[in-house]
This record gives structure tokens, sequence and C-alpha cells, in this order.
């Protein structure tokens, strides 16, 4: 097989290949390296590139093969960690100069649970500063180039992993979502990847930003973001929100489709700005459920009109634990992390409590008005890519530092701990992907993946590829 065609295979189809001997992990390894360290120079997805440790690893995975040893679900399976999960083998950096170089003493608990199914880390990938903004470029790496189109963007705060997915650089890839960060590289760079119920995968360290940040699978297919998805997730003691029930088997469910589901559609929320193009795109592939035996209906979202005040309120809020960092480091910062920091500068305690009281009614109506829904179908995002180097398109309103005014489909459901996943569902003329948001109600995971295996099934999206 050729380095194109290792690169791009799904993890459900390698994990065969190696387990009856007819792909050696050593072999495939050696490949996908090749491949990475042939493409990486132009597309800059890693922060840090593990090769001599993935060597090993395959080299260990190869001998468990062939002694009869156990075997993982992930055996010799690569994946990527993203460069804000703390590894002990592996710097973290968080796409910061104030961190480069940081080398943590522990894990999270995703690391090991990968590992111990056979998973081999192939290194950390990119990241914007902190993750704190949807575009992919940061201080410390620079911009990571969205694959289909050089200069452009991969969508952050997952960059680097959405633009590895999406390169052939292996079939699995952790991403973290606090605000889109998983949903907003899939649409990007035209890959899947879902942000799971809240504490359904334990985080650690516990973000201290009002439990909204998620942590789940990127990939090509839906399948392996399902198998990632069973073996990163169940409770953890590290992180006291995790849920107590361990996942559902959601590889082997995924082909029970979503027959007789109520689906709503709605196209702007009641208030997001979207481009023609996307806007069009995410019609079409909405009207597709009802040829899979689903009833789409276009509908209002009357509980969605207090969510930009409030994503802008808590988003800056949240970010002044960097403040401390600015007297020494401004000057190395992005600048509009920066802006957002400062934004909060006068914010109270009594202000900040009574954004929390305006905040809990609007989960509690989110999830009333999913009593009577079982998916929500959005954009992704409002555009499709642009270039890196910029917070906002050109045609869209300017400011130095509220890149969520074109994210305005993807953070309610971080406050509410709803699933919600971007399955690709199309291209602009330009050849940019673009992506359709499968929002399900809370603990409903299965569902979600679903409904993403049962669209992927009618408008697959794996065989395209961007000519590196």
């Amino acid at each position: 097989m050729t380095s194109d065609e290792l690169g791009f295979m799904p993890a459900t189809e390698l994990t065969e290949l190696i387990r009856t001997k007819k792909i050696s992990p050593v072999e495939y390894m050696r490949a996908l390296l090749e491949r990475i360290e042939k493409l990486e120079p132009k597309i800059n997805a890693f922060a840090h590139l593990a090769a001599d440790r993935a060597m090993d690893a395959a080299r260990a995975a190869e001998a468990a093969t062939m002694s009869g040893a156990r075997i993982g679900r992930l055996h010799g399976v690569p994946t990527t960690i993203k460069d804000l999960v703390i590894t002990k083998d592996m710097p973290t950096q968080s796409g910061s100069a104030i961190f480069a170089g940081h080398q943590p003493t522990e894990d999270s608990p995703v690391v090991p649970r990968l590992q111990n199914e056979g998973a081999i880390v192939l290194g950390k990938t990119t990241t914007s500063e902190f993750g704190w903004t949807g575009v992919s470029h940061s201080p410390l790496t620079g911009i990571t180039h969205n694959p289909w189109k050089f200069g452009y963007n991969a969508g952050a705060s997952s960059a680097g992993a959405g633009a590895a997915a999406a390169a052939g650089y292996g079939p699995l890839h952790q991403g973290s979502d606090g605000a889109g960060s998983i949903r907003m590289p899939s649409h990007f760079c035209g890959v899947f990847g879902i942000k799971p119920t809240f504490g359904r995968v334990p985080y650690y360290p516990v973000s201290v930003g009002d439990m909204t940040s998620h942590m789940g699978p990127m990939s090509r297919t839906v399948a392996d973001s399902a198998l990632m998805l069973e073996v990163m997730a169940g409770p953890h003691p590290l992180d006291y929100t995790t849920l107590e029930a361990g996942p559902a088997h959601y590889l082997a469910r995924l082909h029970e489709g979503i027959k007789g589901k109520r689906i709503a559609y709605s196209p702007d929320l009641g208030h997001a700005r979207v481009d023609p193009e996307v806007a069009a795109l995410v019609r079409k592939a909405a009207e597709r459920f009802s040829d899979l035996g689903a009833t789409v209906e276009e509908v209002k979202t009357p509980w969605a009109a207090p969510g930009p005040e409030l994503v802008r309120f808590f988003w800056s809020a949240h970010l002044t634990r960097l403040k401390p960092y600015l007297a020494e480091w401004r000057s190395r910062m992005d600048p509009g992390l920066v802006a957002c920091i400062e934004a909060s500068d006068n914010v109270s305690i009594a202000e900040y409590q009574a954004a929390r009281e305006r905040k809990m009614p609007y989960i509690a109506s989110i999830h009333a008005w999913f009593e009577n829904w079982d998916f929500l179908l959005t954009p992704s995002v409002s555009v499709a890519a642009f270039p890196a180097e910029k917070l906002m398109p050109d045609h869209w309103p300017q400011h130095a530092w509220d890149w969520v005014s074109w994210a305005e489909f993807s953070y309610p459901f971080n406050m509410s701990w709803n699933p919600a996943a971007s399955v690709p569902c199309g291209f602009t003329a330009a050849g940019l992907p673009v992506g359709l948001q499968i929002v399900g109600k809370r603990f409903d995971d299965l569902g979600v993946l679903q409904a993403s295996a049962a669209f992927e099934q009618a408008q697959p999206w794996a065989d395209k590829r961007p000519a590196l």
C-alpha cells in the first residue's frame, strides 16, 4: 500500500489488519512518519512530533502481535493528543511562549486509556494560545494551515487535530471543545468530530471555565470516533464532574439509524449571520434526513436569544485567569487574547454572579425545548475557511477579539452540556469544506453518532481528500 492509502486508512480497518498480521505495525508507522515528515513543514499540525517514541511503540506492538499477547481495541493504531492536554512524556505548551518547553509530571486520564488499548501517541497537535480562539495560529507555533488551502484557517483550538485528520496523519485525533473547538476545525477541515455530553470523558486538570470544556474524538469517519470515544469515556476520580456510567456500545450500534426520529432544523438560531454558501449546503444536508426516515421541520429556537450576550461575557471573564501573565508576557502573547482578557477588567463578582443567574434559566430552556425533539440541525460555523492570520474574515464585522460572532452555533451546547457533532456536508465553490452540526439531548451521545453515521452513509465524505 502507498503512504496515502495507509495515512487515510480508518482505525476500524487498521486494527483488523494488524490483528490478523496482514499489516506490520512497524511498517505502517514507518510509512506514516515518512508521510508526516514530508508534509509537516507545510501544514504545521504538530507542536511536538515524537517520531522515535512512536517507532519504539510500534516495535513493541509488533512483538506483542507475534507473541500472541493481549491485543487491545486500538493495538498499533496511531493517535495524536492536543497540546492543551497534559502528558508526562511530551511537553505541554498550550500554544504559548509562556509555557515553551513545559514538561508535566503526569498524564491526563485519556492518554493512558488510549495507550492501554494499544494506541500509539504520535505527538502533540497545535492549538491557539491557551485555546482562546477559533483561528489556527499561535505565538509559539505560528500558523497551522488548512490542508484544503494553504494559508487558510484550520479552525481552533483543536487546529492541529483537524489538520492532521484531513491530511491523513493517521486515523485518530483527540480534541477538546470549550466553545466549539472540536466542531470548528472539523467544519473547516472537512472531517468528523463530536463533543460528547459534558462529563462523558474525564478532563484533568479540571477546567476553571465554569464547566464548559469537553474532550472528544476527531477522525475521518464516524465509526473511528465512536471507537475512540468508547475508549476515552467513563468515570475517573481525578475529574469530579465525570458521569458515573460508562459509555454505550457506540461502534456496535451505529447501524441502527434514525427512522422515526423528530429532527428540528434552524438555519440561524434566530440571530446568527451565515454566509449564503454555507447556509445553502447546510439546508440541503438537513433535507437529506427526511430520506433517512426521520421527520424534519424548520423551527424557531426561542431559547437562543440570550446566548450571544452570555458567551461574550463569560468568554472574556474566564480568561482573566491569565491576567497575571500580562506584565511580563504581553508583547509575546496573541494581541486578541490580551484584548479579550482586558475586556473584563472592570467586571465585579456581583456582575459575574448576576450573569450566572441569567445563564441557568437559559440552559434550562434549552433542555425543556429538547423534550419535543430528538436532534437539532444547524450550521457548524457561519463561514468557510479564511486566511489564518486574520481573526475575522474580511467580509465580516471586525473586532479586537470577538471571533465568536462567526461561531454562534456551538457555544450554547457547551453551556448546556448537550452532545454535538460536526459532519462534513459539502464544499463551497472555492473547494472549502462545510460542516453540519447535529445536536442531541443530553446523554444521547449514541443517538448523535447514529444520526451522523446515517448521514455519512447517505452522503459519504471520507473519500474526499485534499490535494497535498
